[in-house]
């Protein structure tokens, strides 16, 4: 996965056959099975799932991986970004919601990577990358959500632009140049 993750152009090429044993229903690999089959709201994902919202990710991060501070924790952030979806996600008033899915998603991706590797420093940037995505979303509609300072505390700011970027344009029928300037917007305020 890591190798896919750094190397390829294209990483849903791999990602996206569920047929892999790594994708089986054992733990931690659940967590990512379990966003095979988590929808999201089609006002604001019209691509369906979270797995599919992902796979759009984290090629949106395969192009970008060079401009980030880490490309390794980078593209785990990319891959894990949206992992507490699945435990978050609800229908309210007709309306599908993941609130807090940034900040269980942190712990989540701890998890995740704890099974895999020892490096608690890279542990720790994904998790914080993981936990701060919505941050770019927040700072740009102004909503009482925003921790700037907590945020700079524990992650880069260009990273997380970078990885909510990606985020962004990781959907279908997404205005790119929207985007962007929601991007240049929360790097102007949080700095």
């Amino acid at each position: 996965m890591d190798r896919h993750l750094l190397e390829d152009d294209k990483p849903s090429n791999y990602f996206i056959s569920i047929d892999k044993p790594e994708f089986s229903s054992e733990f931690p690999f659940s967590m990512l099975n379990d966003l095979i089959i988590t929808l999201q709201s089609p006002v604001y994902h019209p691509e369906g799932t979270v797995w599919n919202h992902i796979m759009l990710v984290i090629d949106e991060a395969a192009q970008r991986r060079g401009n980030s501070s880490d490309a390794r924790a980078f593209m785990w952030a990319a891959l894990l970004h949206d992992i507490g979806k699945k435990a978050t996600t609800r229908s309210r008033k007709g309306k599908i919601t993941s609130y807090n899915h940034d900040k269980l998603g942190s712990e989540m991706a701890r998890a995740f990577l704890g099974e895999f590797t020892q490096d608690k420093e890279m542990i720790k940037k994904v998790a914080a990358l993981v936990r701060w995505h919505m941050q770019v979303l927040f700072v740009a509609k102004s909503t009482s959500l925003v921790d700037i300072k907590s945020m700079k505390e524990q992650t880069s700011i260009p990273d997380i632009a970078l990885l909510g970027l990606c985020d962004r344009l990781g959907r279908l029928d997404v205005d790119k140049e929207k985007e962007e300037k929601n991007i240049k917007t929360f790097l102007e305020i949080c700095s």
